[in-house]
């Protein structure tokens, strides 16, 4: 008799594990990783609609003789995108809203392996779904040509190959690698979290606008490049393998100095920007 509430207990505690189990892998667990993608889906088409939006009312038509925003209004349409973004829909998804992110963290086992290529499809499929959106826009403002002023799609202009894969490479490097170190569970500030990558993408496009136009998201670049084709489409290579190798070089600078006092994600474990105070 008086083992019977011990018995009890445990066999309480065995039903609650038991559920818990069976919600990690059933419908409930489904919902939730749906909502984790149209999270993903969500966020990529905001950041591009916004970040080439304001690029494709930089100049041509769409100046009308006002001062238009510029590389910097660009750069902060982009990088200011991006801390809103982490900070609302991070807790649902992580808030990676990049190709190039979903792969370093995956290969810094910092995010689920089985997410790598849903993410990556919602991420595509949001950056297409806003440059159409884009191209509708700007279609009906008199003037405007999808060949003469494009949807903010990237180039690398007369730059050459080897220089546009360089500085691809190494802006993404630094994006992913900030993702990486601001949302590790060390990090002593994961409330400054989001603003810390919105930052850094903003820094990233001052400082590559110039030369490539500054992708370091291969979704960014295949959105625009869907609807304006010609070099855009030429170019897009450059666009996807050069930040996917800078994200995958970041994870492994990234394990080198800081994993090894840290254990590798489970299969549930999301990274967020927003770490744990609201990617």
């Amino acid at each position: 008799m008086s083992q019977h509430p011990s018995l009890t207990r445990e066999r309480i505690a065995e039903r609650i594990a038991q559920t818990r189990a069976s919600y990690a892998h059933g419908p409930l667990a489904d919902r939730g990783h749906t909502k984790k993608y149209v999270a993903e889906l969500i966020g990529t088409f905001l950041l591009v609609f916004m970040g080439t939006s304001a690029i494709v009312a930089f100049g041509g038509p769409f100046s009308n003789g006002v001062a238009t925003v510029g590389y910097v209004g660009i750069a902060l349409t982009f990088g200011l995108t991006l801390v809103v973004l982490a900070y609302t829909l991070g807790p649902v998804s992580g808030g990676h809203f990049n190709p190039a992110v979903t792969i370093g963290l995956v290969a810094a086992r910092r995010h689920p392996v089985r997410d790598l290529l849903p993410y990556i499809v919602s991420q595509i499929v949001g950056a297409i779904v806003a440059s159409g959106l884009l191209y509708l826009i700007a279609s009906g403002k008199p003037g405007w040509t999808l060949a003469g002023n494009g949807l903010g799609q990237n180039s690398y202009g007369t730059l050459a190959v080897a220089s546009a894969l360089a500085v691809e490479t190494v802006l993404t490097f630094v994006l992913v690698f900030v993702v990486l170190s601001v949302t590790d569970k060390s990090y002593p500030y994961t409330a400054f979290g989001a603003l810390a990558i919105g930052v850094a993408l903003l820094a990233i496009h001052l400082a590559g606008i110039g030369w490539t136009s500054s992708s370091v998201n291969p979704a960014r670049a295949i959105g625009p490049a869907v609807f304006v084709g010609g070099t855009a489409l030429s170019q897009l290579w450059v666009f996807i393998v050069a930040p996917i190798v800078g994200g995958l070089i970041a994870a492994g600078v990234y394990i080198a100095l800081r994993l090894p006092s840290a254990s590798p994600a489970t299969s549930e474990e999301v990274t967020s920007m927003a770490s744990t105070s609201p990617a």
